[in-house]
């Protein structure tokens, strides 16, 4: 389905019966729904739960701009997740963000936060520290994307390779990276996208207000995932998360790197389940 309001159209795809526990899945940077696996979204659904994941503005089959054309915040990324949530007539759900969907997700749960059940952060960040504070993006990554410029985006191959190296660069133990699942889900995104680059319009977008100290006024029930071995927002970032946030329950993932591991596929999904039934009694 589409949600449509303020000017943006954003796909949305639910697994599960409508009537069920809802659980609004919300992913990261340049990323659209895809990389939701359908095999941990069909799981969920099967223990009982509404599930919806969609794209958000610049990916897959939502609203698309021009790469480099970039007029929207944080904050509106925000809003569009509970715009999803108006939709499908979603008064409060359980929301799930994985890296710039948790940073999404701290925002709702402070602004608006009866529409939060509970929140999980997957490989997030605190909203609102003070820069430099906490350990950031491994430098080979940087290096790696600083080659976006010069990337030739009518070639194919050339767009694929990229995007497994930057894949490949943001996962944990290099003895288990998934190649061909990696591959699977770079194909499936980019026949999706309306146009990949402007996926990258993400890496431009900054919230309008300021939010600092932020993190420490959430008191929704907050479940905190994050690999041990991540090289994009370090394991340090969760941990300050778990300590700031009242009552947080940390989760760490020993081999696991900035992803969605299919071998870790089974623990986040427990996990969420267990935390989400334990405050939806």
């Amino acid at each position: 389905m589409t949600a449509s309001f303020a000017g943006v159209e954003l796909a949305v795809e639910t697994f599960g019966e409508s009537t069920d526990r809802p659980i609004v899945l919300s992913m990261g940077a340049t990323a659209s729904m895809a990389w939701w696996p359908d095999k941990f979204c069909a799981a969920l659904a099967d223990r009982g739960h509404f599930v919806v994941r969609y794209d958000h503005r610049d990916t897959g089959r939502s609203t698309t701009g021009a790469p480099g054309d970039v007029a929207y915040s944080a904050e509106d990324l925000a809003d569009d997740l509970v715009g999803v949530m108006d939709a499908l007539d979603l008064e409060s759900a359980h929301l799930v963000g994985m890296s710039l969907g948790g940073y999404l997700g701290q925002i709702v749960a402070i602004t608006r936060p009866q529409r939060v059940r509970t929140l999980t952060l997957i490989g997030s960040e605190p909203l609102g520290v003070e820069p430099g504070s906490l350990p950031g993006i491994d430098e080979r990554f940087m290096t790696h994307f600083a080659t976006f410029g010069d990337l030739d985006w009518t070639d194919p191959a050339a767009v694929e390779g990229f995007l497994f190296e930057l894949a490949r660069l943001s996962a944990g133990s290099p003895s288990r990276f998934d190649d061909a699942g990696t591959r699977r889900r770079i194909a499936v995104e980019l026949e999706r996208a309306a146009d990949i680059a402007a996926a990258f319009n993400h890496g431009m977008v900054a919230p309008r207000l300021d939010w600092s100290g932020a993190t420490d006024r959430i008191t929704r029930p907050t479940l905190v995932i994050h690999g041990a071995l991540d090289p994009i927002l370090p394991l340090a970032n969760g941990e300050a998360t778990a300590r700031l946030i009242a009552g947080a329950r940390l989760v760490v993932l020993p081999d696991a790197g900035h992803e969605l591991h299919p071998e870790d596929l089974g623990d986040i999904e427990t996990a969420i389940v267990d935390f989400v039934t334990e405050h939806d009694a």
